[in-house]
This record gives structure tokens, sequence and C-alpha cells, in this order.
């Protein structure tokens, strides 16, 4: 694939997520913040099955989607897609801009929007903030991804399975948070869909104007295969 095309693709799947992230905002606004859908059955449901095995498991789980254990993962990512002592060292640098970036946007979102979380009857942990999009969410899809495009990048033996793994942590942190308690359900879809978008847009960057070994599978037109 070529590089531009590459750089195309990631920055529709971004604009397609950024679609949803924009139309979602726009429901929740609309309806001041109020449970969507199955917010409240979710809550509810969660509320009502909560053994005590889960609910230790599942705090577990919502801790490492904050704090310094994301930010540990994004170097991780960083020097796993460098080859050079200098290409880790950029690849840190745009790893933790990307995280760093994503958040502090996130948070300017979820103070214009305002949304409350749920009665504070129905939480299992600590939370704080408002609701929309949810910050534990957020944080680990977009670690989630980083660490994916890494390995994909390095495409060491066997790295489908360690990128399902991956993903299956990122998306549990989100989940958590519903379980917990402390974020609707679509608190968590929202902070998917922004991480998404956030990483179309940081891989469609990266994928246009960082060189071409640091992104295996693409090659750059020549006169062989310019269209």
């Amino acid at each position: 694939m070529k590089r531009g095309d590459l750089a195309e693709l990631a920055g529709s799947c971004g604009l397609g997520a950024w679609t949803g992230f924009g139309v979602l905002t726009m429901v929740v606004v609309g309806h001041d913040g109020a449970p969507l859908f199955g917010d409240a059955g979710l809550v509810s449901w969660s509320v009502a099955h909560r053994p005590d095995v889960a609910v230790a498991f599942a705090r577990g789980v919502t801790a490492t989607g904050t704090g310094v254990i994301p930010y540990a993962l994004a170097v991780l990512a960083g020097v796993v897609a460098g080859r050079t002592r200098r290409q880790r060292a950029v690849a840190v640098a745009l790893c933790l801009a990307c995280l760093g970036a994503g958040q502090a946007l996130r948070y300017t979102v979820m103070t214009l929007v305002a949304r409350a979380r749920p009665p504070l009857a129905d939480w299992a942990t600590h939370a704080s903030g408002w609701a929309f999009p949810s910050g534990h969410t957020t944080t680990s899809a977009l670690t989630a991804g980083l660490l994916i495009i890494a390995v994909r990048i390095r495409s060491p033996r066997g790295w489908p399975a360690l990128a399902v793994v991956v993903g299956c942590w990122g998306v549990l942190v989100g989940l958590s948070r519903t379980y917990l308690g402390v974020h609707w359900f679509t608190d968590v879809v929202g902070g998917w869909l922004f991480a998404l978008g956030w990483l179309g847009l940081c891989l469609g960057a990266a994928t246009r104007w960082l060189p071409q070994q640091w992104t295996p599978g693409t090659r750059e037109p020549t006169d062989a295969t310019a269209p």
C-alpha cells in the first residue's frame, strides 16, 4: 500500500469516528446530559450484579486506565516502534504527545459538555469531574491504539494475538467504568469514538510525514507504480 493511501485510510477512519462522536455529543447536549438509550438500564443491571470478586476485578482493571500506567505503556509503544536509538527517542516523544494532547482535548470537551455522572449511590469506586466522554476510556483506548500500531510496525510473529490482547484491555477499561457505576455507557462509547478519531488523525499525519522505514508495508510511488 502506498504511503499516501495509508494516510488517506487513517484520515477517513478518523473522520468517520469524529463524525460519530460529534453526533453523539450533540445528542447528549440536546438532552441536557440525561441518560440516553440503555444508559440507565445498564447501570441498574451493574448495580444488581456485583459480587465481591467481580468488583475487585473491575477496580483493578479500571485503575490501569489512568495515572502513570498509560504513559508508561505509551513509552513502551515508542520503544517498540523505533529500530534505532534515535528513532525510539522520536517515537516515544510522538506517542507521549499523541496521548497528552488527546487527553487535553478530551478534557476541554468534557468541561464544555458538563454532563453529570450516574447517581452517587450507584458508584462502586471513586470518580471526579464530568462524565462525557469518559476519561479512563479515552486514555486506555488511545494507549491501546498506540501499542497496536507499534506492534504492527514491528510485525513480530504472533502480532495479531498481541493486538487482540491489547485491544481487549482497552475495551475492558471502558466497560469497567459503567460496571462500577461512575459512567453512563454513552460516556464510554464517546470515549472510544474520540480516541479512534484522534488516533486516525495522528496516524494519518505520521504516515504522511515520517520516513518510509517507520511504516512497513507501505511504499513510495515510483515511475513503475505511479498512476
